[in-house]
């Protein structure tokens, strides 16, 4: 018999607990071909602004050891072609859908939880505060814990979907953050967002990314990552979706162990678009070979004596 490896988030019910990590899986359609439908419990779209995004300038992408560097800047086609242009194909699928969201303002996130809630075919919402707050003088939402409760509490008002937050790791306690959100209304959270990063060229002794610096992600990343899931998971009774740097099953199950109930996956796509069958199955295997008929039996099972 097959264990069952069934996750709820909230009212949101998956098959599996694997999902596409926002910005890396686009919006569905860049990946026909490579991916079969189903093979996620859940897909997260790249994030979405009121108005279309451009991004930054290039160079936007450089490799580093075990990682790699992005500076996209969140390019989007905006809210109104996403639903128009892009929600048709990814309703059309079986994988629940859940739409990543981004503003500069409170109201930004506030009208986009709004509008979102009204289209056919969203499982549920992430909202990526970790974005700049252009009328707090550019601090990020998410490295302040009133900003982020505030933001949250605007949110949990303005829609009925399912809410899950995206942390961001660039802060000196993400544990009080995370109650700080919990407090406030989310029904879920995910971390971590990338941390910031340098790169320069010797040679030009430039920096590699137009932008300068980029958010780095991958291998590199998990330790810390699987370290701050833990605290998080330690800090909040909600459920916590973990990411960074998972490339195989025996990556996912660290953050399964260290308390989170689901896993993202992102830059390991850009190395295997398979990956989450991998995954899936890599988890399945071990649960067999240890005895484990549900997949709540390892959520949180760190041994630490």
């Amino acid at each position: 018999m097959k264990p069952d490896i069934s996750v709820q988030i909230a009212s949101l019910r998956l098959k599996n607990p694997v999902m596409a990590a926002s910005g890396t899986f686009g919006y569905g359609q860049e990946y026909a071909g490579l991916v079969n439908d189903g093979d996620f419990g859940a897909l997260i779209t790249k994030g979405i602004s009121l108005a279309p995004s451009s991004g930054n300038p290039g160079p936007r992408i450089v490799e580093t050891p075990s990682g790699m560097l992005n500076a996209i800047g969140l390019q989007n086609v905006g809210l109104d072609a996403f639903v128009s242009e892009k929600m048709p194909l990814l309703r059309a699928g079986s994988t629940p859908v859940i739409v990543n969201f981004y503003g500069n303002t409170v109201d930004q996130y506030v009208e986009l939880a709004g509008r979102l809630s009204d289209v056919e075919g969203i499982a549920a919402l992430e909202a990526n505060i970790s974005c700049p707050n252009i009328k707090q003088g550019g601090i990020s939402f998410g490295t302040d814990a009133r900003m982020a409760a505030e933001i949250t509490e605007r949110i949990r008002a303005a829609t009925r979907l399912p809410l899950i937050v995206k942390l961001t790791p660039n802060v000196a306690d993400i544990a009080l953050i995370a109650r700080s959100v919990e407090q406030a209304g989310a029904d879920a959270l995910s971390l971590i967002n990338t941390l910031t990063g340098m790169v320069i060229d010797p040679e030009t002794r430039r920096p590699v990314l137009a932008n300068i610096t980029g958010g780095l992600s991958g291998p590199a990343i998990r330790p810390i990552a699987v370290r701050m899931v833990w605290q998080v998971c330690r800090a909040v009774r909600i459920p916590v979706i973990g990411l960074g740097g998972i490339m195989n099953a025996a990556d996912a199950l660290q953050f399964l162990i260290a308390g989170a109930c689901a896993v993202q996956i992102g830059t390991g796509l850009f190395v295997d678009p398979a990956i989450a069958v991998h995954v899936v199955t890599g988890i399945r295997d071990y649960m067999n070979a240890h005895g484990f008929e549900r997949l709540e039996q390892i959520v949180g099972s760190l041994i630490l004596e």
